[in-house]
């Protein structure tokens, strides 16, 4: 069952759909013309109740449901709060899945994130890398989290016969990202800092670690594509990564921030604090097989990353 087998007016429910991944699932489901869009806020409906979770299910009656909600944050956040990201992201999980189940959904998608793999897996990171070597201790709280919502997919999958899919996206950056000063990621922590050091007309902006880990990133425009390209051409067992195939230094990246942003001072690397993981890159060959690549260039991305922060801020 995919998302082509319904007409246009079929019910979609994206679950986050103010946050980074669900806005842009929001934007091109419009795009491409689904007029049946079930959106709640936190305050509409609160995931973790469960309760509340089933009575939704019940009434709304949803045929498609794309599982973009989630506690996240950057190594701080995760080191500072691991009771919430487990708790919070297992109650989400377990609530919207079964009820979706249970209450008649066709098909499911369940978003991850690249931190379910091993901190020394092989690199590129393949789908069979998962559950193979320990995590990277600085986000294993959501990591587990997001795991056990990959298992329990399949679970569904094996037991009840049930579509249930997850996608499992690098990186991520663009339109509502979180720019929060002590919770956000790499990225938009990096916009933040060079912008607000630019208007104060600060000399240098210092960063965490010596610059060379390498990471990878996808758009989120990027990424919302290629999940409606899911719900339409796969249903199977395994999770499928999502990324732009290219890496690089969080050095370059914020050499690259540096030049979008405009700030003209020094950037100084403080070697102290920690780089996180040295390399991650996903390997993405299985989407690319099933006919889907990014669009977005990082600099493009950043480009329009930056003028939809500074017009919100």
């Amino acid at each position: 069952m995919t998302v082509t087998d319904a007409p246009k007016s079929g019910k979609v429910f994206v679950a986050g759909h103010r946050g980074l991944v669900g806005s842009a699932v929001v934007r091109r489901l419009r795009t491409l013309g689904y007029s049946n869009l079930i959106l709640r806020t936190h305050s509409e409906l609160d995931l973790t109740n469960q309760s509340a979770v089933k009575t939704f299910f019940s009434i709304e009656k949803p045929q498609y449901v794309i599982l973009a909600a989630a506690k996240v944050g950057g190594i701080h956040a995760n080191n500072t709060y691991p009771a919430d990201f487990i708790t919070i992201n297992l109650q989400i999980q377990t609530n919207v899945i079964d009820s979706a189940y249970r209450y008649g959904v066709k098909k499911l998608l369940f978003l991850g994130s690249s931190c379910i793999y091993p901190k020394h897996a092989p690199q590129p990171i393949p789908e069979s890398a998962l559950l193979t070597s320990p995590l990277e201790p600085t986000n294993e709280w959501y990591a587990v989290a997001k795991i056990a919502g990959i298992k329990m997919c399949q679970a569904y999958r094996l037991q009840y016969k049930w579509d249930a899919i997850s996608a499992m996206p690098t990186n991520l950056y663009g339109p509502n990202d979180n720019f929060h000063p002590e919770n956000s990621h790499v990225l938009p922590a990096l916009m933040r800092r060079f912008h607000e050091a630019k208007v104060s007309g600060a000399k240098e902006v210092v960063v965490w670690g010596s610059g060379s880990p390498l990471r990878e990133f996808l758009h989120v425009d990027d990424l919302a594509d290629a999940v409606v390209f899911l719900l339409e051409n796969y249903s199977d067992l395994e999770h499928v990564n999502v990324g732009s195939g290219k890496e690089v230094s969080i050095k370059e990246l914020a050499e690259l921030v540096k030049e979008v942003v405009g700030f003209e001072g020094e950037l100084v690397w403080d070697t102290s604090k920690p780089d996180g993981t040295p390399r991650k890159l996903m390997d993405s060959s299985t989407l690319a097989k099933l006919g889907w690549e990014p669009k977005i260039s990082l600099r493009d991305g950043l480009v329009g990353t930056y003028k939809w922060y500074v017009t919100t801020q």
